[in-house]
């Protein structure tokens, strides 16, 4: 009759089986060898807790960093250095570039047109923040929630996300016509005679007319961001407000708005950036026209460069547009205390 039993070693071995095997001969004790891969098994376990050297860590993360890095330099950094070294040369685009100085800066401080396009571009910066914040933000919460309708109303106002912004400008091109435009006949049709008129051929409107197509074309992606920032908000807390007898707007000032700051701060961030780089939707309207009333900064440097063929004067363009972009970014990160990082779920069960 054989009879089992469980024994134990020491704590380095762990746990082994012994077994007991009676025999008329007497009792064999038979160890079952076991106990080598237990060790193993915590051996290697106290391997992998012990801290490996700081060295190895680092250089894990440049290797996995190095791809990219490598596309950064390439995409990037190169080109401003590029632009940087060719705002002191004169060049055409053809021959050999020549050294030119400060000539070409100088030129830029004394030149009108330049500063009409910077004050038209800050005008376009914070118009384009002021109409697109407001109402993408009050979208993104009236589609985060869960009825049937408010889906179906999403899936359709990403469709100007889907379209290319040349398309999207002729085809405002022609409903904005002042003679066979859809606005002029309805218009006609209506007695609404403030509608026939020459949107994008007037002076005192062809700026406006661009913040609003633009908007348009925008708003739906910055929606998409509040949208997914208010479905984050735990419902612990419009609960605890509820209950503290808090009324929507008392709840939106002090619940809502606290925890989107940082989605607040990265739809800026991209608003006031990517509004000093539009180009292909006003190059299509209006040319920077009426006039230089909707000429931009960017527009300027594709004039100073492709037109005039200034090189040198439009990479100093191009630096002032970079600059202002990166001081308007890291401004936005330093005082809004973005570059924290800290989670708004401390505490939140």
């Amino acid at each position: 009759m054989a009879q089992h039993g469980v024994g134990t070693r020491d704590a380095v071995l762990g746990t082994f089986l012994r077994i007991d095997h009676r025999t008329p001969a007497g009792t064999v004790d038979v160890t079952v060898t076991g106990e080598v891969s237990v060790t193993r098994a915590s051996t290697s376990r106290a391997e992998r807790e012990r801290p490996r050297p700081q060295g190895s860590h680092h250089l894990a993360d440049l290797v996995g960093l190095s791809p990219a890095m490598a596309l950064f330099a390439v995409f990037v950094v190169v080109p401003i250095i590029a632009a940087v070294v060719l705002s002191f040369l004169r060049w055409n685009g053809l021959g050999t570039p020549t050294w030119a100085g400060l000539s070409n800066w100088r030129t830029f401080f004394s030149d009108p047109i330049a500063h009409g396009s910077l004050e038209v571009t800050g005008k376009l910066v914070v118009l384009s923040w002021i109409v697109q914040t407001p109402i993408s933000m009050a979208l993104g919460m009236f589609v985060a929630g869960r009825q049937r309708y408010r889906a179906v109303y999403a899936a359709f106002y990403l469709l100007p996300l889907l379209l290319s912004t040349v398309g999207i400008a002729l085809v405002w091109q022609a409903v904005l016509d002042p003679e066979f435009g859809g606005v002029a006949w309805l218009g006609l049709h209506l007695h609404a005679n403030f509608l026939v008129q020459n949107w994008l051929g007037s002076g005192s409107l062809a700026l406006y007319v661009l913040v609003v197509l633009i908007a348009w074309q925008f708003i739906p992606f910055h929606t998409l961001l509040y949208q997914v920032g208010r479905r984050q908000i735990p419902q612990t807390l419009y609960e605890a407000a509820s209950l503290d007898g808090a009324s929507r707007m008392q709840t939106l000032l002090h619940v809502t708005l606290p925890q989107l700051r940082y989605t607040i701060v990265v739809s800026t961030t991209l608003i006031l950036v990517g509004s000093l780089t539009y180009f292909d939707i006003i190059y299509v309207l209006t040319g920077g026209g009426p006039g230089y009333t909707t000429r931009v900064l960017s527009l300027d440097m594709y004039q100073a460069a492709f037109l005039d063929n200034t090189f040198g004067y439009a990479s100093v363009l191009a630096v002032i547009l970079g600059v202002i972009g990166i001081v308007v970014a890291l401004g936005l990160v330093r005082f809004t205390g973005f570059s924290s990082m800290s989670s708004q779920r401390d505490g939140i069960a």
